[in-house]
């Protein structure tokens, strides 16, 4: 299975059913903040839940169309990432994050994220990769920025959470990019 060490105190593993109610446990104390930006939240009420998305992320591994990892920091999940799809006609990838909020300030989000380019456009071979994320969530638009990732468009109105419309922000960052940044 996949699992890549960042540093001393930092890895990323390949969510696996064991993980299941840890999982869980960090969203449900986490719910409020996570919930501000994404909506998987408000629908992950139970155990359950997280081994069901957990075994869709694993069947996604298993046919090379994307999965989710637990970023873990000093022996405790802290957060997720994942690949969202894997795009192989087109040769790209949209990268997924989020972090329980005592995990925050750390960088765990912004390693993990450049652990995921690297394995995306190194490992798998594709040309791009994107990080999309709602324009006034400031703290996930840093991530990609500090990467060298391109702004390359805005959405309107994207999606409608807790009753407003959120605009979707798009970056991106080429292999070549990358490779020269």
């Amino acid at each position: 299975m996949f699992k890549a060490i960042i540093d001393s105190n930092t890895y990323v593993s390949i969510l696996e059913t064991r993980h299941a109610e840890e999982l869980f446990n960090l969203i449900d104390a986490n719910r409020e903040s996570i919930g501000k930006w994404l909506a998987f939240p408000a629908f992950t009420t139970e155990v359950q839940h997280t081994e069901m998305f957990i075994q869709k992320s694993l069947n996604r591994f298993a046919s090379s169309n994307g999965f989710w990892a637990g970023i873990w920091y000093k022996g405790k999940l802290a957060g997720s990432i994942g690949y969202l799809y894997v795009d192989r006609g087109n040769h790209k990838t949209e990268i997924g994050y989020w972090l329980g909020k005592d995990f925050e300030g750390y960088g765990l989000a912004t390693k993990a994220c450049q652990v995921f380019t690297e394995h995306a456009l190194t490992d798998l071979h594709l040309n791009k990769v994107e990080i999309n994320m709602a324009t006034t969530n400031i703290k996930s638009k840093a991530i990609p920025e500090r990467l060298g990732f391109k702004e390359e468009g805005r959405i309107r109105n994207h999606e409608i959470l807790h009753g407003e419309y959120l605009d979707r922000t798009t970056f991106g960052v080429l292999k070549d990019e990358w490779i020269h940044r």
